[in-house]
């Protein structure tokens, strides 16, 4: 269907980008240096639960440090969904997207389509999927062990973190499978 064709080349173009934005934001030295030491949160939409993100880093806003968000570097396939087109914000020349949850339609943060040059040249962890606090609920991400919270420069590749994700995700299913549901009259 038309939808499904939307979401796969959504999931495409956001991964490309992801790959692309690597190559021009602050060198991978020095943002495992600086962010080494941060919490991963999980965020889950505050209005439905569905789960936004596993790979969340509490943020401030560059262009304006009294506002406070998450951000990360990948949100998980089928989470978010962009909405609308690009615009550009009033503190900075950024091109942005909205973010809705895939869950239940609500507006949940923004995605940098296209970062400017002076937030590329300020300190940043080079992600470029932002969440507003006020719309998600955090918690700590545990090591696999589930004995310490997991920071930063102790967490996978994202594409390990995507298989791990993925693994979980089908254990779920096989121990709760979906099934359609009847209507009986």
């Amino acid at each position: 269907s038309l939808v499904e064709e939307q979401r796969e080349s959504f999931k495409l173009s956001y991964y490309n980008e992801y790959k692309s934005y690597l190559s021009c934001s602050m060198p991978r030295y020095n943002q495992t240096q600086t962010f080494y030491h941060k919490h991963v949160v999980k965020l889950e939409c505050r209005h439905c639960m569905n789960i936004l993100c596993w790979r969340g880093m509490r943020a401030i806003l560059l262009a304006d440090t009294s506002i406070e968000l998450y951000s990360t570097d990948l949100p998980p396939p089928d989470a978010v969904e962009l909405s609308g087109n690009d615009y550009c914000t009033s503190n900075c020349d950024c091109h942005i997207r909205d973010l809705v949850c895939a869950g239940c339609g609500n507006q949940v943060g923004y995605h940098v389509t296209l970062p400017c040059r002076q937030c590329m040249e300020s300190c940043n962890n080079g992600h470029f999927w932002m969440f507003h606090a006020q719309e998600c609920r955090e918690s700590e991400r545990m090591d696999d062990a589930g004995q310490k919270s997991l920071i930063w420069g102790k967490l996978p590749p994202t594409h390990e973190d995507l298989q791990k994700l993925k693994e979980k995700v089908s254990k779920k299913r096989t121990l709760f499978p979906l099934y359609p549901v009847e209507c009986i009259r």
